[in-house]
């Protein structure tokens, strides 16, 4: 059993601070949820603390500072948690580079990133998927405009990744992450 200690509300109100005016896109939902979604998730599957601290922190580097960002996550975290952050963000540029290309880095990527990353990165893309499948309950296809890859993009993303998560960290998450796409797909 992981035994979380005062490192974690430390991170946890790190978290809530650096995202605290940030919503889910094209939502007026707390960013915070997803955060605290991921770490819950990858709680749920094994996580110890510094992984749940890193599931806090997965998106504050690519959204909130950068390397500056990392560097102050580190000093306040340790080398470990940075490390995981810096495995789980996609693009350290701003503006950021081309989605594609970028995308199709991050997959080509998962199949060597450390297991303790890919935990939480799945975590990360899993909780995305719920979410994506849950507004096109409500939404329906026009759900996808709020995706810089549209539709087609999107789909081919997550088919990805769920191709490159079973192949390097397979288990219950990762057969959870691939229904969870396989709805994605469904008319």
């Amino acid at each position: 059993m992981t035994r979380l200690t005062e490192r974690f509300d430390r991170a946890l109100a790190y978290a809530s601070a650096i995202h605290r005016e940030q919503k889910r896109k094209g939502t007026e939902i707390p960013y915070v949820s997803h955060l605290l979604a991921v770490a819950s998730l990858a709680l749920e599957h094994g996580a110890d603390e510094d992984q749940a601290i890193a599931a806090l922190l997965h998106d504050a580097a690519e959204d909130q500072g950068g390397a500056d960002r990392l560097a102050d996550i580190q000093r306040r975290f340790g080398p470990r948690v940075a490390g995981i952050v810096a495995d789980c963000t996609d693009a350290w540029d701003d503006p950021k580079p081309d989605w594609r290309p970028r995308k199709e880095a991050y997959v080509a990527a998962v199949a060597g990133k450390d297991r303790t990353s890919l935990l939480v990165s799945l975590a990360d893309k899993t909780h995305n998927a719920r979410a994506i499948v849950a507004d096109l309950r409500v939404h329906g296809d026009g759900l996808w405009d709020r995706f810089t890859g549209g539709r087609e993009g999107s789909l081919w993303y997550y088919r990805a990744l769920s191709d490159a998560f079973a192949a390097a960290l397979p288990g219950h998450l990762a057969d959870e992450f691939r229904r969870t796409v396989e709805a994605m797909h469904a008319p």
